[in-house]
This record gives C-alpha cells, structure tokens and sequence, in this order.
C-alpha cells in the first residue's frame, strides 16, 4: 500500500498524460506495435537528442485470446522510426546496408549516436545473435553487423541488455527456445577484436527468468528488474549488477517492497530512479491500479507509487479514478527518457495493440527551474556524459543534464566508446573512429555545475539545479566571516560499548546515515581512547604502505575542507552519493583534501568515520594532510578542545595525541590520472616538480618539515589572475602567495593540466585561477556559522571531464535543532574558541593587525 512521504527527499512515482501536438503520418508514424525498442541516441549537429523506435509486431492473429501468456502476434516487422524530441515529430528511417531480419521481443542500447540490436524472435523463429548497429553519426544512416570473436549469448529472445559504465554491452537472461536463462554476458567496447565474456559475478545471483527489464544508472550499476521464470511465476525483485574496480562483477538485491511482481513491463532510469510501469501477472492478466506505475529510488532504497513509499504488496481499493494508471494498463510497450521526461510508445492491453504516446516527467517542482537566471531552453548545455561514473546515487535533473548534453559536445561520446567504433563486417568505419586506441582526454571543467537548491527543509527540499559556471566567481571571493554568537551546552558520560562486527564497522554503521543522522544530545563521544588507538592503528598500517603521492585512476570525487562540519559532510553524502556498497563506492573512488578537524562541532565524528571507511575500503578511500591535521595548530583551534570536552581529560588528551601521531603519516599529494594533482595548500616559492613532494619521508611533523613542506600545506594563490609573481602571504612570516604565472609554469614542466586544492573558504565552494588551471575547493557550508558560503565537492569523470556539486547552507532551525546540526552550538567553548580566533580572512581582504589565526600570533 502506498503511503504518502513523510521527508522532504521523498517523490512518488509520477502522472502519465499521452504527447501532445506530435507530428508523424502515414509511413513515418510507427503506428499499432508491441514488442518492439525505444532508445535515445545523443544530440548530433544537426538534431537534437531523438528517439529511435525498431522492430516489434503489428498486428494479431485472428483469434487470438487476451488473456493467454501465448498470445500470436504477426506483422513482425524491422522498420526504424525516429522521433526529434525538440521538433516533436515522427520520421521512417530507411539506412543504408543491410538491416537485421524482422524481430521482436529483442534487446537494444544506445551507444552515443548508435543503437546496438541483439536478438529477439521473428516469422522464422529465433533470431541471430549477431549484433547489429544503426549507425546515425552525422546523420548518415547505416547498418552493420559487428565481428565478434568467440562464443556469445547465443539466439535468444525477451532478454535485457544496455550500456554499463559507458563501456560494457551487459546482455542477462532471456529464453533461448529451450529454457528460461539467468547467465550474464558482457562485451567490453573499447576493447579489439570485440569479444563477449560471460560473467560469474559473485553476490546474491537473480534466478532465471524472461520479460524482464535492465537499465542502466548513469554511474554504472545495471538494474534487472522483475520477469517470469520458467513456471511462468511473475518476479518481483531488482537486483544490481556493477563491476568493482578489480574487474569482478557483483550481483546485488535491491531493497525495498515492489508495488507488484511483473514481466512484459518497461523500465527505465532518470537519475537514480528507476521508472517501471506496465506489465502482466500470471495469465497475462494487467496489472491495475496503482501498481501500473512505480518507480525504485535506489538512492533512498524504497519503491514508490503514485502515493509514496510502498510498505505492503497488497494494493489499495479505491474508487477514484486514476487516469494515469488506466493509461499504463498495458505490456509489451517500450520506455526511454530524454533529460527528466520518460517516453512510453505503445504495447498491448488484452488483444488490443496500441499506438499511443506518452509522457511523464520525474523532476519534481519544474517551475523551480525558472529562477535559474540568465538561461533559456536553447542555452541549458545540460551535464556531459564524461562523469556517468558518479556516484552517485545521482539526482534526477542531474541524469537530466547528461543525457541531454552531448549537443554541445560530441567528443563527449567519443570517451570510452566512441573513439573505438564497432565494427562493420563489409565496409570499414571512418579512420578517426576504426584506428588507434582512444585518444588521451584533456582535463576540461564543465559549464555548468550541479546545485542543491537553497530551499534545502520543506516541499523543495530534494531540488537540484544546474547552474552555468558564468554565475560563478573566479577569484576573491573567499570568505571573511564576522564573529558569531550562538551557544549551548553539556558534557554527559561515554558509551563504552563494544561492537562485535569489528571496531570500524561499529563506527560506520552508527555515523554513515547520510538521511538520518542526529548529534548526539548530550555531546558525549561513543568511542573510548583504547578504542580510538585500536582505529588508529588499523589506518596507520594502511597509510605507512601507501606513497607520499597516491597515484589514482578517474573516476574520482573530491572534497575540500571539512573542518569538523560532520553534517555538511552527510549533506554531501545524502545528494550526490555516499562511500558503500548501497552507494557508489564500487564505480567511483573518493579523496579528501585535508583539514577534517578543528572549528567546527564535530571533529571526532568527521575523522573516525574517514579513518573507518579508510580501513574498509583502503583502495577507494583516500586522505591527504592539510595544515590542521598537525598538533601545534589543532592544539588552538578546537580539536584539543573538543577531544577533552567530549571524552574526559585524560581520555581526550590521550586520543588527541594519537590522532596527531596518525596525521604524521598521512600522504602529502594525490595525482589523478598524471594529469590532475590534488593537495591541500598549493605549490608557494618552492615546489617546482611533483618529485619534490614524492621524496618527502613520512612521518613527518611540522616542526622538522622543510619550506616544501610548509608551501605545500600553508601557501595560497595570490588575490587574483593579475597578481603575478610571488607575494607576502598575510597568514604570517616566511608564507607566500603564488601567481598564475606559477601556476602556468609548474604545470607545464610537470604535464600537468590542473591543480586541484583546499585551504581556503570561498563563496561558492569552489573557485576558480589561473585561467582556470588551478581549482581552490571548500566543502564546509557556512564556515564556523558565520560565512553564509556555499560547500561544493568536484566530479572528476573517466573523461576527466569534471562537474562541480554544491550545497547551500541550512535555514536555521525551525523546531528541531537536530534540523540543521552545523547551525547552533553545542556547547560553548567553540564559540569563545572563534571569537578568540576568527577564520582565515579572504584573498583582497585585510588580515587585521592582532590576527590570531596567522603563524605570526601562534
């Protein structure tokens, strides 16, 4: 039974209305037909974003029951239709080559501005398991059929497949004539001659079945979902497939309560929800009501219907009449989507074949979108396809942007696949797309950036925008917050107890709830300092292994300052992905920038939870030091402090020397595919090469560190682009800020194209120098209560394409103060901590004679 949503994140399933003022007659128009494809090439020069429509039956036997699994169909047929979306009109295709035989019940993916063909069941039975591509690049129409070596999946019909990671053909399940199938296959696209490989994935493995569904999420998971296995029994369970980064696939059960089991459905993703909607039942009766239309939300993990959160299997009676549903009661039919908007185009509703066309938008509250300034719908350059690896559990309008984005950027589609063009068996490809392996990516930031909407409580609470980066700043706006006066209070007993999973599991289980973490009330700290060692050991092990520059592989999300700001964290966690199994730590590696203690009202939790997802996921997880992670600063600026007040003096004092003693090992640098180096201060006067940093020996502290040292973690660029040189830094004696000419130079003799680093609060949460080769992050909202700044984390995609994500700060609390844990005092020791200490002032802004932040006062 439905339920309406109690939290603000939660969006039921949505209305389906039929397209209105579609043009297409006659021959163009694709007319009654069921078991056929929709899928969605990307944008070419002289199209936008279409639809293209192939094969299915059109027509029905004469005599022919609607209530039996068996129905005939005839009319097979292998005619391709196109649908501009932006000129809502219908047009017959008629390529060029030889088209795969007349089929239904068969399997596509779009791949860029090509559509691969798999199977299905025709007049003469099973079709081939060739593959065959439509080929729609520059608007030439053209069929091939791939040269694929070795054994495949076989002939075989109502399978799934889809483009995974943006790489990888996953074709799973299906009937090949003589039993209901469960195996996998993959065929990887960048990789000649192609070869299909079948999968053994480990995890909890789906049960054979056919009529089911498979989509896959922009960040690479592949979602099967429902079918009717070999007794004809319809399913009701979703299960994901995603390959770790080791090469090994992992099946995985989704959560939540389905509206209804069913096969013969369509299913599609926008965002991280799933649209499901049609289907059968045993007997091949429809499914009614509001089990018509659903949607799983695998980022929260729930099914909903048109009512909210699905809690029971057993569907409301109700008198009122539901358009939309009525709509949807139908199989056969197909589904893609365009940006938020799910396309539907006919099916069958009993021995009634269909030629309707619908219509339904996932994004929520659409009128938000008009306080976007200066954009118009010709000017949205929505997100590029290049970071499909994020993580995240992805929002809607961001799944939005990237499929609609390529429009702008056709080397976009080229990453992964479209550089390595499938092959033609009689006539060779283009030479830039037949030779060579895939060219090296620039580094390139996106021109738009994702933004959580500043109505962050109530109806617009799950609101996410895209912003051009026209509306950013570049440089001098970072922050100088005046002093803040808020308070609270209280000091209460630790809780001691054990964990029998294992000392960093406890701590994740209990701190990583990205949707429902609370501060604790009575402030008291949960771990002891015997167990604060133990988890310091376990990280220390790690981080003694691991270089002082970690060397990482795209896809990849960063993060800048923390500053003890737990909830922010959580924020960031909660909208665009969270480091688990249930997130997206398999498909997408997460590095932090530093400076996760001090200022703000929750330093222990922000370190033993990185240290904890550290040890669990030591090659996914990545920490580097920032200037506070070093004992004589954080003794100042609140850590000290807040070890003592929340653990007892002689608990606190002790953890806090051990986390310091943790710091020390810490690395120094991160490179990100040899063309992206990420650190937490910047380069100063001294680091002229990436192997200075490297021969720096861990562990190390500040008192013995050299001037490479100190640049690396304490100097700043300079105020702006046309400040050049080097320069006095006002944070103290012997520190210096670096010009963009510094910047051009230390990138050139290293070959390196960006500079990616933290230390400094910025309006935006990010901000950009040096002509755009230099990237200063801060992921902390509203630093120390007083700022107003935004948080952001960087995207940095397979094609190192990278994509900024923001979040504002919270309202203040209305009732609940739990509501917005970063915007009131716990206690208030960190409040007369600031007042003695103000934050950093900001680039073009004077440091005030007495400031107690710079190293001249400490």
């Amino acid at each position: 039974m439905g339920t309406a949503g109690k939290a603000a994140w939660v969006v039921p399933a949505p209305a389906y209305r039929e397209v209105e003022g579609w043009e297409g007659t006659g021959d163009d128009s694709p007319g009654y037909r069921c078991g056929h494809s929709l899928t969605v090439i990307a944008p070419t020069k002289g199209h936008g974003p279409r639809l293209i429509l192939f094969g299915g039956a059109t027509a029905i036997e004469a005599g022919a029951s609607s209530g039996l699994p068996g129905i005939r169909l005839a009319g097979v047929t292998n005619t391709v239709h196109s649908y501009d979306v932006e000129k809502q009109r219908w047009t017959r295709l008629h390529p060029a080559g030889d088209p795969p035989s007349p089929r239904a019940a068969h399997s596509a993916a779009a791949v860029g501005t090509m559509v691969v063909f798999q199977g299905g069941i025709g007049p003469a039975g099973h079709s081939t398991d060739d593959l065959y591509v439509l080929d729609l690049t520059n608007d030439k129409f053209k069929w091939h059929r791939v040269v694929v070596q070795g054994a495949g999946p076989g002939p075989r019909y109502g399978h799934c497949m889809d483009l995974v990671a943006q790489r990888y053909l996953v074709s799973v399940s299906g009937n090949d004539g003589k039993r209901v199938l469960s195996d996998a296959w993959a065929l990887d696209t960048a990789q000649k001659p192609y070869k299909w490989q079948k999968l053994n994935p480990d995890g909890d493995r789906p049960s054979a079945r056919m009529y089911g569904t498979a989509s896959a999420r922009s960040d690479g998971m592949l979602l099967l979902c429902g079918g009717r296995d070999a007794s004809g029994t319809p399913l009701s369970d979703a299960y994901g497939l995603l390959m770790h980064t080791n090469g090994q696939w992992e099946w995985t059960l989704a959560p939540g309560i389905s509206p209804s089991p069913r096969y013969q459905h369509a299913a599609v993703f926008v965002g991280a929800r799933l649209h499901v909607t049609g289907g059968v039942l045993r007997g091949g009766r429809a499914i009614e009501g509001e089990g018509a239309i659903a949607v799983l939300d695998t980022a929260a993990g729930v099914w909903l219907d048109r009512n909210g959160i699905v809690t029971s299997r057993t569907l409301k009676s109700t008198n009122e009449h539901d358009a939309s549903s009525d709509l949807l009661r139908r199989c056969r039919h197909a589904a893609a989507s365009v940006g938020s908007q799910i396309y539907i185009y006919g099916g069958l509703r009993g021995d009634i074949l269909l030629d309707d066309f619908l219509i339904a938008e996932n994004a929520p509250f659409q009128s938000e979108t008009d306080r976007v300034p200066s954009t118009d719908k010709k000017s949205i350059d929505m997100l590029t396809e290049a970071s499909a690896a994020e993580a995240e559990a992805v929002s809607a309008v961001w799944r939005a942007a990237k499929e609609a984005s390529v429009a702008s950027s056709e080397d976009s589609l080229s990453e992964g696949i479209g550089s390595e063009s499938l092959l033609s068996e009689t006539s060779p490809m283009n030479d830039d797309l037949d030779d060579g392996g895939p060219m090296q990516p620039d580094v390139k930031l996106h021109s738009r950036a994702v933004v959580v909407a500043k109505e962050a409580v109530g109806d617009l609470g799950c609101l996410v925008r895209q912003l051009s980066l026209d509306q950013f700043e570049n440089e001098s706006r970072r922050m100088h917050p005046a002093n803040n006066d808020q308070s609270n209070s209280a000091k209460k007993a630790l809780n001691r107890q054990r964990s029998p999973q294992g000392l960093h599991k406890k701590v994740i289980s209990l701190l990583l709830r990205p949707r429902n973490w609370n501060a604790p009330a009575d402030r008291a700290f949960f771990l002891d300092s015997y167990e604060v060692g133990e988890l310091c050991y376990a990280a220390e092990q790690i981080f003694m292994q691991e270089p002082t520059v970690l060397q990482l592989k795209a896809p990849v999300k960063v993060f800048g300052d923390l500053h003890g700001q737990f909830g922010d964290l959580m924020r960031l966690f909660d909208e665009y992905g969270y480091p688990s199994t249930a997130g997206d730590i398999t498909y997408i590696d997460y590095l932090f920038l530093g400076d996760y203690v001090d200022r703000g009202q929750h330093s222990l939790e922000t370190i033993t939870l990185l240290l904890s997802l550290k040890i669990e996921y030591p090659e996914h997880v990545h920490l580097i030091r920032g200037n506070h992670e070093a004992a004589d600063i954080n003794a100042l600026f609140g850590f000290r402090l807040e070890c003592i007040e929340r653990m007892g003096e002689s608990d606190g004092i002790w953890a806090w020397t051990r986390f310091n003693q943790l710091f020390n090992y810490l690395p120094l640098a991160a490179m990100i595919e040899k063309k992206i180096i990420c650190m937490h201060g910047g380069i100063g006067r001294s680091i002229n090469s990436v192997e200075q940093i490297e021969k720096i020996e861990r562990p190390i502290t500040m008192d013995v560190g050299s001037i490479i040292l100190m640049d690396l973690l304490w100097s700043d660029p300079t105020e702006n682009d046309s400040v050049e040189g080097l320069r006095p830094n006002a944070r103290g004696p012997g520190l210096v800020t670096f010009g963009p000419d510094r910047v051009t130079e230390f990138c050139k003799r290293n070959k390196l194209q960006l500079i990616i680093r933290a230390h400094e609060c910025v309006m935006d949460g990010f901000e950009r120098f040096a002509h755009g080769q230099l990237i200063t992050l801060f992921s902390a909202t509203n630093y120390c209560g007083t700022a107003n700044n935004a948080g952001a984390i960087l995207v940095v995609g397979r094609g190192l394409v990278i994509v900024p994500k923001l979040i504002h700060p919270l309202p203040p609390p209305i009732n609940s103060p739990e509501s917005s844990p970063e915007r009131h005092m716990d206690a208030t020791w960190m409040q007369e901590l600031n007042i003695q200490r103000p934050p950093t002032p900001t680039r073009g802004r004077p440091h005030s004679a007495g400031d107690r932040n710079s190293l001249a006062y400490i």
